[in-house]
């Protein structure tokens, strides 16, 4: 806050303020008047850290002249057709000029989506000595270099009817944007979203200070700014429902919202299973009750629940939310999909494979898929974020299929004489469901292939998905569709070490046709460790500027002696806004954990910490043993 003071320094003194020029304030019914309506109005305050990403790999870049001169950038970046147009106007050269190389990079969790000033500096170098330049940081200059995700300091305001129905919601965040403005700044549009759209509340209010300081950059970590305000939104729930003498499960479920809803915000869930997935946890978790729990040895047990709402069918952050493919059949019977999308470790590469097989009825492993290096090789796809790779890419790669499946078998019908009607493909072969007729695929693609006037296989598809930009009062259908889900916490707290130990976790989501079951529940309890330790233990600590810990042996992160048993489930219900019926999971299992760990410790201890990370010493703090 000493950055808001009056007579603060000023970041960029031409701004002639430290507050960020863009408003992300959302405003929908009258909360004034709701509150006064309301029978119990309460406020809490949350405060939330700056964390690191923390990767295995750390940034770096290789960029060097091509044969033709042209300026080659090998980056781990996650949006390589902006990144080449953002270079391309930084260097003063012709686009055609600059080409993004991607090698398989591993986990980025949203620091590869802006362009980096060292990503300039060696394409400048290699412009200036004509030589090859290579940028590897050291681990202590990824944490001291690198973005870092949005600190949050917020108040929820809330009031209900005697019954405990939400009637009012107004949120007041502060958030710290570092030096400079880059996607981290934009996790205040990802927070309103849940602050509108979370439960039934019709009238609700979110105002958002995005604040200029002398700190890190920072850019919108997996989950885009919504694990911190969940675990404010969430922890709060539960306090308005002790307060309320209501059971905090049957507290969510009378606010929960189920079919087609559409937000204040003006976000509309085609087919809402909020209230089906709270259900099934507080089922896996055995929820009897809150302080049902007994203690043993000094130490305490808690369970907790927290649900989440993000987007599922894409974001549409800018004109286009869209993505293109490229298939073709080959000689062997199999095909190559062309894709633009980034893998980042979350396994998008064989999802999109699966999909293919899946259509053209050939085995998987028939199946190639080319993502990796020169991107202008590839269809153009917008950028890999928002969890929309399987649905955005993966629609695309099916709709191109299903137009290749087509020009199969219209040719097939001329060299078996059969009415394309009667045509099927079944583990890569042609057959006739009227005749005996039958030609494997690679016979087929062979024959057209060598024939006089032969021809290619071959088809494409770009899909945008049906979604629209937020308007200037920041309303707006900005996904196609949103997945909802519910997490369920059991803690151990020892009143005597004040340790918090995470023993299970159970996930229910609601997130469409699952393509790849065991990639998306991966990609869960990913989510959910790497949750758990933003919970419990990681925070960047500062002193006068300096940082403090920048090294995994005084940064903690989850190892696996910290992973609890955690089961996962999907609904598994395919959505209705595109033919694939799939929707985003890759951020839903970090979004609520924080907040369910939170409502678990209060329900061990009967104390509420309102900031993270819960580590010994604000506990037992908490406890009066300070």
């Amino acid at each position: 806050f000493e950055a808001l003071q009056p007579n603060a320094p000023l970041v960029h003194e031409e701004n002639g303020s430290n507050l960020v020029n863009i408003n992300f304030d959302v405003v929908s019914g009258n909360t004034e008047r709701a509150f006064k309506e309301s029978y119990l109005v309460r406020e809490d305050v949350f405060n939330v850290p700056r964390v690191a990403f923390a990767p295995l790999g750390t940034l770096g870049a290789i960029s060097y002249l091509d044969q033709s001169g042209n300026l080659v950038l090998i980056s781990n970046t996650q949006e390589p057709y902006q990144l080449k147009r953002e270079l391309a106007s930084s260097l003063g050269l012709e686009l055609s000029k600059v080409k993004i190389y991607q090698p398989y990079i591993g986990g980025s969790f949203g620091r590869g989506m802006d362009i980096h000033p060292f990503e300039v500096i060696v394409c400048a170098l290699t412009l200036k000595t004509k030589r090859p330049v290579k940028i590897l940081f050291s681990r202590d200059e990824d944490f001291r270099f690198s973005p870092t995700r949005q600190p949050l300091f917020v108040k929820v305001k809330s009031g209900t009817d005697k019954e405990g129905r939400l009637l009012a919601r107004k949120v007041e965040a502060f958030l710290d944007t570092g030096a400079y403005v880059s996607w981290g700044a934009f996790d205040a549009r990802v927070m309103a979203s849940t602050t509108t759209g979370l439960y039934k509340v019709r009238n609700v209010e979110f105002r958002a200070k995005v604040v200029y300081t002398n700190n890190l950059y920072t850019i919108n970590m997996r989950g885009a700014g919504n694990p911190q305000i969940t675990f404010a939104i969430e922890s709060h729930m539960d306090a308005l429902a002790e307060e309320l003498g209501i059971d905090p499960l049957e507290f969510r479920l009378l606010n929960a919202y189920e079919g087609r809803y559409k937000t204040p915000q003006g976000m509309t869930i085609r087919n809402a299973k909020l209230k089906t997935v709270l259900k099934r946890c507080g089922e896996l978790i055995g929820w009897r009750g809150r302080h049902e729990l007994s203690s043993k040895d000094g130490k305490k047990y808690g369970i907790g629940f927290a649900a989440l709402f993000h987007v599922g069918g894409g974001a549409r952050v800018y004109k286009t939310d869209g993505a293109g493919a490229f298939i073709k059949a080959d000689d062997d019977g199999g095909v190559t999909l062309f894709t633009g999308m980034t893998e980042i470790g979350q396994g998008s590469a064989n999802t999109l494979a699966q999909i293919v097989a899946s259509e053209l009825a050939i085995p998987l492993e028939k199946v190639r898929v080319v993502y990796l290096g020169d991107a202008d090789t590839r269809p153009w796809d917008t950028a890999t974020h928002a969890s929309r790779t399987t649905y955005v890419c993966g629609t695309a790669a099916l709709r191109a299929a299903r137009k290749l499946k087509k020009m199969i078998l219209k040719e097939a019908s001329k060299l078996l004489n059969e009415d394309v009607r009667n045509l099927t493909i079944e583990e890569g072969v042609v057959k006739s469901n009227a005749s005996s007729a039958s030609i494997e695929l690679g016979k087929l693609i062979r024959s057209v292939h060598f024939r006089k006037h032969g021809k290619t296989f071959a088809a494409y598809d770009y899909f945008d998905p049906p979604s629209e930009l937020a308007n200037e009062e920041n309303k707006g259908n900005i996904s196609a569709d949103y997945a909802n889900a519910a997490q369920a916490a059991l803690v151990e707290v020892d009143t005597e070490s004040g340790f918090v130990k995470v023993l299970k976790v159970v996930s229910v989501h609601s997130v469409g046709r699952v393509v790849n079951p065991k990639g998306a529940a991966s990609q869960v309890i990913g989510g959910i460790v790497q949750g758990l330790g933003h919970a419990l233990f990681e925070e960047l600590i500062f002193e006068k500027g300096v940082l403090l810990n920048s090294g995994f042996s005084s940064y903690e992160v989850p190892t696996l002696k910290e992973v609890p048993e955690i089961i996962v489930e999907f609904l598994n219900e395919p959505s209705t806004s595109s033919p694939l019926g799939a929707l985003g999971v890759a951020e839903n299992g970090i979004i609520p954990i924080a907040a369910a760990i939170s409502n678990a410790i209060y329900d061990a201890i009967g104390v509420r910490i309102n900031s993270i990370p819960f580590k010994p010493e604000k506990i037992l703090k908490a406890l009066n043993r300070l």
